[in-house]
């Protein structure tokens, strides 16, 4: 059954200004179509037995619309970028500003500088972004624009929106960029005001609900397939080699297990989404040893969220995420103790690759995804669509509001298929006993 979410997008009101797209909604004349405001992408497309069959809940089709709430020639709009780096972000500040400023023909494009620091009055000023500052920025890592963690006050944001007089506000980032957003957006509402907030799915996690695949996903995950190649020759290059690396994924697993199946060369996989027992005859500790001692090798696999109750309680880093203990390491001294013990000499290699990962730029694939998300957030934000982020349902585009997208995280299902070819892959239990 669908979940009981509420998937109405706000809006500014009425569109009365015709749209300058070269668009159309005849069928068959091969020219590109505007997307009905009334076309809706159903929550729910499988049926199974015991499951009933969902008539009620839909999301809003993403898309050019016809009519639009602002009118291009009188409209400033700003792009941000937050939280660590992707990538992708600079594709998604080009085709943000190509769609605006060249589509639409919006007056200016405004970059702030340093995430949502920006958008405060002692901040460095905005960038005027033009062609020759997005020209090529789509082949280069990181973000021209800077990025920062951290929320502001979401008063001094709008205060900043309204002296600025910018009318749309593309915000770029993960869950908490996103929380970010609605709140800007939510003190946009109260005071009546016509500035639109649309927030592009950015996180190589691919933890956001709604969204099939956030942008980076892809990226990160050939990446780290090239760094666990690696530590698979490293561990075949000694006697009783052990490869350990560490890849991002703070509550979900997705980059550990995409780059498992990506690479075929890994034989454990701990996610935060399996609990890891360590100790005892089916634990984690004695299927490693007995690996080595059957093999003489072994690559292993950790999300950094992976197993933190094996360490005590998290810590907090004062910003908006609770930080996560350092598991990689924790792994890698409990490993040598453990064979020490066992009197099993190893020659373990640990790796973490993460800030390398991250930095790099968008592969095709996440270049195509960074094209569409900037595009249809542009889309959105000229009709006065607001406090929605662009998802992608079972491979359409949509509009999804963020209070329903950041209401929790999209995890790992340790029995849905992804996880089912990872054991597949690897060899390893489907539990620690």
């Amino acid at each position: 059954m669908a979940p009981a979410i509420d998937t109405r997008i706000a809006t500014l009101g009425d569109c009365r200004y015709a749209s300058p797209l070269a668009l159309n909604n005849v069928e068959g004349d091969h020219i590109g179509n505007f997307t009905y405001d009334a076309t809706r992408i159903r929550y729910q497309v499988e049926l199974a037995p015991g499951i009933p069959e969902d008539n009620e809940t839909f999301f809003e089709k993403a898309g050019p619309r016809q009519k639009l709430f602002f009118d291009p020639a009188r409209t400033r709009a700003a792009i941000v970028t937050c939280g660590g780096l992707c990538p992708g972000l600079n594709n998604v500040i080009r085709s943000a500003y190509l769609e605006l400023r060249h589509n639409y023909g919006v007056r200016e494009v405004l970059g702030i500088r340093y995430g949502y620091m920006g958008l405060t009055f002692n901040a460095p000023p905005p960038i005027t972004l033009s062609s020759e500052d997005v020209e090529g920025i789509h082949r280069v890592g990181g973000t021209i624009l800077s990025s920062s963690r951290g929320q502001r006050s979401a008063e001094e944001m709008v205060d900043f929106l309204v002296n600025r007089d910018i009318n749309i506000l593309i915000c770029v980032g993960g869950d908490g960029t996103q929380r970010g957003a609605h709140s800007i957006a939510e003190e946009i509402r109260k005071r009546g005001l016509p500035i639109a907030v649309v927030g592009v799915p950015k996180t190589i996690d691919n933890d956001i609900q709604y969204v099939r695949q956030t942008f980076g996903y892809y990226t990160a995950i050939e990446a780290a397939r090239t760094i666990l190649d690696g530590a698979h020759c490293e561990a075949k290059g000694a006697p009783n080699g052990i490869g350990l690396v560490k890849l991002m994924g703070r509550d979900s697993g997705f980059i550990a297990a995409g780059a498992t199946i990506a690479s075929q060369e890994v034989n454990f996989v701990l996610i935060p989404e399996i609990p890891i027992k360590l100790d005892g005859p089916k634990g984690f500790m004695a299927a490693l040893h007995r690996r080595i001692t059957e093999r003489r090798h072994a690559v292993v696999v950790v999300a950094e969220g992976a197993g933190q109750d094996l360490m005590g309680a998290t810590e907090a880093d004062g910003i908006s995420n609770a930080k996560k203990l350092d598991i990689g390491v924790f792994l890698k001294d409990r490993i040598n103790e453990y064979f020490k013990e066992k009197n099993t000499p190893i020659n373990l290699k640990y790796i973490d690759p993460s800030y390398i990962i991250r930095s790099v730029p968008a592969n095709s694939q996440d270049a195509r995804i960074c094209d569409s998300y900037a595009r249809h957030a542009v889309h959105a934000a000229m009709a006065g669509k607001t406090d929605l982020i662009i998802g992608d349902w079972h491979g359409v585009y949509v509009h999804v509001p963020i209070p329903a997208a950041t209401s929790s995280r999209k995890k790992v299902d340790p029995e849905g298929s992804l996880w089912t070819s990872v054991i597949a892959a690897t060899g390893q239990p489907h539990v620690w006993e």
